[in-house]
């Protein structure tokens, strides 16, 4: 009996182990997830909030100077 229940525990111990490596790759895949999702959308933004200015003010200029 005894040594079943030590199979059994040692069966779980591997399941848990696995369930562990599994937790742990789908943790990184979310945060590489995230890394490239703020790559892509908040530094275009960021690029967007001092091109913007600075391509309105050359539109501006160009308007007032042509009058």
């Amino acid at each position: 009996m005894d040594q079943e229940i030590l199979n059994r525990l040692q069966a779980q111990d591997e399941l848990l182990q696995k369930i562990y490596t599994s937790g742990e790759k789908t943790r990184k895949y979310f945060m590489w997830t995230l890394i490239a999702s703020v790559v892509v959308v908040i530094f275009p933004l960021l690029g967007l909030a001092f091109v913007i200015p600075t391509f309105l003010t050359t539109l501006g200029g160009v308007g007032i100077n042509g009058l």
